[in-house]
């Protein structure tokens, strides 16, 4: 043990975790898709939006909550990853269900959205309209590419962002569980902190 360690160490810092900027820009994304492809009477439009709405506050909230309890942290960010796979197979069934594909990785278009490193929905529907102008002059399997509609481009788009988010989730909730077996939680900092303490004296 640390002869400096603190009883409540420095948490937080949540905007700086790529995690949360990626579950924040699939948030926006999906509110902005859901409004624009998705009846606002369906119940689709709420659960699409409240699960890419967990996804990023649970992230921030078990950040915030780490300073007095791993556990408590392990657990919300363990939601936000279960609240954004739920979200990811809701883009799927919209895709499946308009019999709209869901485009591999190496889609030339996924490419382009790859390299274009969005970080804002600004970003994300300058990347949709330049594909559409792109578009005016392409042929896919014989199809203009213009045909492809802004909802498929962006369902695309936003299961890429998916597809990158919760991996790294799954990583952050097994370096969390290997911090929580190692070092405990508030309780046993608690205790190394009052011997410490008494040590001292």
């Amino acid at each position: 043990m640390s002869a400096t360690e603190s009883l409540i160490p420095k948490h937080g810092g949540y905007q700086k975790l790529k995690t949360f900027q990626l579950a924040q820009l699939i948030y926006d994304t999906t509110v902005r898709f859901c409004d624009c492809y998705i009846d606002r009477r369906s119940r689709t439009h709420d659960q699409m939006g409240q699960a890419a709405r967990s996804g990023a506050q649970n992230i921030a909230e078990g950040s915030m909550a780490s300073g007095t309890s791993k556990k408590t942290e392990l657990k919300l960010t363990n939601v936000a990853r279960s609240s954004l796979e739920e979200l990811r197979l809701d883009y799927k069934d919209f895709l499946r269900q308009r019999g709209l594909p869901e485009w591999a990785p190496n889609h030339p278009s996924l490419k382009r959205f790859r390299a274009k490193r969005c970080s804002t929905l600004g970003d994300v529907q300058t990347w949709a309209e330049q594909e559409k102008q792109l578009g005016r002059s392409v042929s896919v399997r014989g199809r203009p590419w213009s045909s492809v509609s802004s909802a498929q481009l962006v369902a695309n788009a936003a299961l890429s962002l998916l597809n990158v988010c919760c991996p790294m989730l799954d990583r952050q909730l097994a370096s969390l569980a290997r911090t929580f077996e190692r070092n405990g939680g508030f309780t046993e900092r608690l205790y190394r902190v009052r011997n410490q303490t008494r040590a001292d004296r």
